[in-house]
């Protein structure tokens, strides 16, 4: 089952307000990462246990999807934008990718030590600090990488890429979460 947080703001209509949505999704459980490596050398209740089984698989399975969203759909179109004004975030896409790479054996270790947490109760002292800065790590990067795609490349996509090219965006995207979309509300971007 899919991890649900409120509606989001924007639609697939618009696919880089979209994917802002899921940076603040994205935000709010790197909080609950922090909150969980505060106390994750004490033993879970049901409600802690629910709360961080719930985090482990947003990270594990919805983020992934937001990945390949930049990845696979939104950096290649930038790419073949020739316009000045898209320069600015052409020079920041291979440091969004490597930003991806880098994180994604701390995802991994978090899911690890995670889910024996889940699985045998409180992590030892070592392994409650690997968890703690892999958290940390994390928070640090997401909130410059965050930032440049909130405030360069999501603004540049809006305005460069044709509304056809963003239509194509959303359906990607929408497929990757295994959605099928109305065509009305692509209709009039296609």
């Amino acid at each position: 089952m899919p991890v649900q947080i409120g509606a989001p703001t924007h639609d697939f209509s618009d696919p880089t307000g979209l994917l802002s949505d899921c940076h603040r999704h994205i935000e709010m459980f790197l909080g609950s990462l922090e909150a969980i490596a505060r106390v994750i050398d004490r033993p879970l209740t049901d409600e802690t246990r629910r709360a961080r089984d719930s985090v482990l698989r947003y990270f594990r399975e919805a983020a992934p999807k937001h990945t390949a969203d930049e990845e696979e759909s939104l950096f290649p179109r930038l790419r073949e934008v020739r316009h000045p004004d898209v320069q600015s975030a052409l020079t920041r896409l291979e440091v969004l990718e490597e930003d991806h790479r880098w994180a994604a054996p701390l995802h991994a270790q978090v899911e690890s030590l995670g889910q024996r947490d889940l699985s045998r109760g409180p992590l030892s002292p070592a392994d409650a600090e690997g968890f703690h800065k892999a958290v940390a790590n994390l928070t640090s990067m997401y909130q410059q990488h965050i930032s440049v795609e909130d405030d360069v490349v999501f603004p540049a996509t809006a305005r460069l890429l044709s509304s056809g090219e963003q239509a194509t965006i959303a359906v990607e995207m929408a497929t990757r979460r295994k959605m099928r979309l109305v065509t009305e509300i692509l209709h009039v971007r296609m």
